[in-house]
């Protein structure tokens, strides 16, 4: 088979992924206007001390940034191919992590509802993907 008809699998997960990432952070910052899940990020701290009650409350905020960093940095790497089986795996365990908070502070309906899980699947899926790069 074409090799550039092997990759547009490749391609279409690291754009899905992407996308999706960079949506949740756009509806933290409230450019989904009515549409939006926080719609600010006030909104997405308290959703984010929720998912993490379990940490100290310095590191609920912590990780309200450090989420938001990762999901924009992690996007932008997909986005550019670079390190694609490395940025493919962290996304996944990042990914796996929401939906083991969400299932623990919300129940496992939550991650399900969000596809959280999918995400996370498909992050793994992609770093299993032969010809990424390295």
């Amino acid at each position: 088979m074409d090799k550039k008809i092997e990759q547009l699998p490749q391609l279409f997960l690291r754009l899905a992924l992407a996308v999706t990432m960079l949506s949740a952070v756009a509806d933290r910052f409230g450019f989904w206007g009515e549409n939006s899940t926080w719609g600010n990020w006030q909104n997405f701290e308290k959703y984010t001390t929720q998912l993490t009650f379990f940490l100290p409350p310095i590191l609920n905020k912590f990780s309200a940034y450090t989420a938001t960093f990762l999901e924009i940095a992690l996007s932008l790497l997909l986005l550019s191919g670079f390190k694609v089986k490395l940025t493919a795996i962290v996304t996944g365990i990042l990914l796996l992590l929401f939906a083991l908070s969400m299932s623990i502070s919300l129940g496992v309906k939550a991650p399900l509802d969000y596809s959280v899980l999918v995400g996370s699947s498909a992050a793994f899926l992609l770093a299993a993907q032969k010809n990424n790069s390295q």
